[in-house]
């Protein structure tokens, strides 16, 4: 058998549950918010945060045919809008920080279709799954586990 935790902090818990609805809210965007924690789920392989989110992004309508190319998403032309595009760009940059920074360019970018307050909901989202990430992977807890 695989060692793992299933326990996670009632406190921690509720304020990963706050920040996470309160990014959503702000960001506006429900299927947006979905692709992005897809995306981030992704670059980290969290299987239970994709397994979960796969499922709120068909209820939020998302096609699948996004879900399908998602993780070439630069590669697939006009499934995904210009601002769908930023967004991803920038959950791309947040996530895996290779420069230890954002580039200037992938901020502009996303800059350009977020207001400012839009913009920092945006990347609190991305930086509140990427912190589920760490949390599921960490504890490995498999998709679908309603111990978490």
């Amino acid at each position: 058998m695989t060692a793992r935790t299933t326990h996670l902090d009632d406190g921690v818990r509720t304020a990963m549950q706050a920040l996470s609805a309160a990014a959503k809210k702000g960001l506006g965007d429900p299927a947006l918010a979905e692709l992005v924690q897809i995306r981030a789920s992704q670059l980290n392989r969290c299987a239970f945060c994709l397994d979960m989110h796969l499922a709120i992004a068909r209820r939020h309508g998302v096609s699948e045919r996004q879900l399908d190319l998602l993780g070439a998403w630069q590669e697939a032309g006009d499934v995904f809008s210009e601002r769908e595009r930023a967004a991803l760009g920038l959950t791309e940059a947040v996530t895996v920080l290779t420069d230890r920074h954002v580039p200037d360019d992938v901020y502009e970018q996303a800059a350009k279709h977020f207001d400012d307050t839009r913009l920092a909901h945006l990347v609190a989202l991305i930086t509140v799954i990427n912190s589920w990430n760490r949390l599921m992977v960490g504890r490995r807890i498999p998709p679908g586990s309603t111990e978490w």
